[in-house]
Order: structure tokens, then C-alpha cells, then sequence
């Protein structure tokens, strides 16, 4: 299920890339469900204007103009305890 929700976000920022090039270059986005939600200027304010708005997501944040980054599973996912509320 996070999979094809990530892959939503992708293909929402990718279709919008041209216009996010011209006018976020540089700039920390957000997508969430399909959408473009906000350009940031670092990366901590796109994560925590996310976070507050959206919970644990799954949202995309990405910078304009930079090339993704290809995280290893053992960073993509946590496994949880049992006890932790979701």
C-alpha cells in the first residue's frame, strides 16, 4: 500500500516538474495524495509543515532540481513494537 502511494506522489511531482522548475528551483516540496502541497526553503520546515498537516503520511518531499536519492530498505522502512500506537 505505501508503495503505490509513493508512487502517486511521484508521478503527481513529475508531472508538474516543469512548472516546479520554474518557479520553486531549489525549493523543498511537498506532495500529498496526488497533490502539490507547498515549496519550502530547507527541508526541516517541508518535513515539519508535513508532519503537522498530515500526520505520518505517507507524503513526498523532494528539492527542485536536485536528483533523487535512492534510500536502502533498511532506511525506507522500521519495524515497529507491538506497543507503539500507530
Amino acid at each position: 500500500m505505501l508503495d503505490v502511494a509513493l508512487d502517486r506522489e511521484i508521478s503527481a511531482y513529475n508531472d508538474k516538474l516543469s512548472d516546479l522548475m520554474r518557479e520553486h528551483l531549489y525549493k523543498w516540496v511537498v506532495f500529498y495524495d496526488g497533490q502539490f502541497s507547498g515549496a519550502f526553503e530547507d527541508f526541516q520546515d517541508a518535513a515539519s509543515e508535513a508532519a503537522k498537516r498530515f500526520g505520518r503520511g505517507p507524503y513526498l518531499i523532494r528539492q527542485v532540481g536536485a536528483p533523487p536519492v535512492t534510500l536502502p530498505a533498511s532506511l525506507q522502512y522500521r519495524v515497529m513494537p507491538p506497543d507503539v500506537p500507530r
